[in-house]
């Protein structure tokens, strides 16, 4: 299910949340680096062709989820003495 925000509508993210979701972007980037490096091993079309697919989609997800980070403001945390 895909949905479609509008800067308008604003939302906010905890740090902690937009940290592991900008690891994620990391972790998927390398992948992708390091999976289409792997394509020149290989010997079979198909094989190379699904390789590539599954780049792709690792290389998309990682774009909308920065597109989501974008898009969000990160939530100050809470003070650590009570007010």
């Amino acid at each position: 299910m895909t949905t479609k925000c509008t800067v308008s509508e604003g939302f906010e993210i905890s740090p902690r949340f937009r940290q592991s979701v900008e690891e994620r972007i990391t972790r998927l980037e390398r992948d992708a680096e390091s999976d289409e490096a792997f394509v020149a091993t290989l010997v079979d079309g198909d094989h190379i062709r699904r390789q590539m697919r599954l780049v792709a989609v690792q290389r998309s997800e990682a774009l909308r989820m920065r597109l989501f980070l974008d898009r969000a403001m990160t939530r100050l945390p809470r003070p650590l003495i009570a007010l």
